[in-house]
């Protein structure tokens, strides 16, 4: 590697150069006029010829400190800038070695985390709208109420035996209480859309129960690391870099924070986005049902059914049959 000149050092040199010149100009003043110079170093000029000489020894020590000081003043070679530093290379985080030196705690968070996949796809698949309210279903209840004579429970009830879902099971428990008060239909209906709805909303308590838990198991986690972290520190040995070895220890100790979180961020936004789905298909069903009802307010206290009558094949109705049939006593 190249060595560079400081400033300090070539004004050393610079001085001892003037000091040898102005030497050489004495004794080439003190030797014999008209004689020839001495042999001088590289880089000196040789002393004037002896008729330029000053002929006093004032004189001629005057010429010598002038040449002295035009050597000190002559600007010296301007050193070389110093090459930069390389810059160092960057180092990047390995994910997976770190999730690896995260400690034993990030295997229940890594449950968790199957957990939450687990019931979100389970939910995706179970609240589709087509399956909870069948578009058969809907459509063929339309036509029902479209038919003159009103609406056969009968034949809404067959309809709702053809396409299974959480719609039928509602109309069916509204079926089987036709005859009794308007205000007891409605009631039925608010119970079975609570009971339903609690069965619908029964896979999302896992991903409830994972906002909790995974952060809950990061924090045992972290706080374990930094236990760990501490105490190696305390009994490293007294030439060992502690601030570097505790430093590497918490950053390796909140890992199982990060990794908690990451798991019941999703859980929480996948949670909330499942409730709200089972809302709005609830108060699409309400709008179904109630539209219904007042269909069957004719058959009013005049009309007992069960599910084997709600079952049988409807007959071919007269007008005069059209009737609700009364209660027998």
């Amino acid at each position: 590697m190249a060595r560079f000149a400081s400033p300090r050092r070539l004004e050393v040199r610079g001085r001892r150069a003037a000091v040898a010149a102005w030497l050489l100009v004495v004794v080439a003043a003190a030797g014999p006029a008209g004689g020839q110079n001495p042999q001088l170093p590289p880089g000196v000029a040789p002393a004037p010829p002896a008729a330029a000489v000053p002929s006093t020894t004032a004189d001629r020590l005057r010429a010598a400190d002038q040449l002295a000081n035009e050597m000190l003043n002559a600007p010296g070679p301007a050193p070389a800038a110093a090459p930069a530093p390389a810059a160092a290379p960057q180092k990047s985080i390995d994910l997976w070695q770190l999730a690896q030196d995260g400690g034993p705690l990030m295997y229940p968070i890594y449950a968790c985390s199957i957990v939450v996949v687990c019931f979100a796809i389970e939910r995706m698949l179970g609240l589709r709208r087509r399956k909870l309210m069948p578009p058969q279903l809907v459509q063929e209840l339309g036509e029902l109420a479209r038919r003159t004579g009103g609406l056969d429970p009968r034949a809404v009830y067959r309809v709702c035996l053809r396409y299974p879902s959480t719609a039928a099971t509602v109309l069916r428990a509204v079926l089987l209480k036709i005859g009794r008060p308007y205000a007891e239909l409605e009631q039925t209906l608010k119970e079975v859309n609570e009971r339903e709805a609690a069965r619908l909303y029964t896979n999302v308590r896992p991903l409830e129960l994972q906002i909790s838990v995974a952060p809950l198991l990061g924090l045992l986690g972290t706080v374990q690391g930094m236990i760990m972290a501490f105490f190696v520190t305390a009994n490293a040995d007294k030439h060992v870099n502690k601030a570097d070895q505790l430093a590497e220890g918490i950053y390796v100790a909140l890992v199982t924070t990060f990794a908690g979180l990451c798991v019941a961020i999703p859980a929480a936004v996948l949670a909330h986005y499942f409730e709200g789905r089972i809302q709005r298909l609830f108060r699409d069903l309400d709008e179904l049902v109630l539209s219904l009802l007042p269909n069957f307010e004719r058959y009013e206290g005049k009309l007992r059914v069960n599910r084997q009558t709600l079952s049988g094949e409807p007959e071919a109705e007269t007008p005069a049959e059209r009737a609700p049939a009364k209660i027998p006593h």
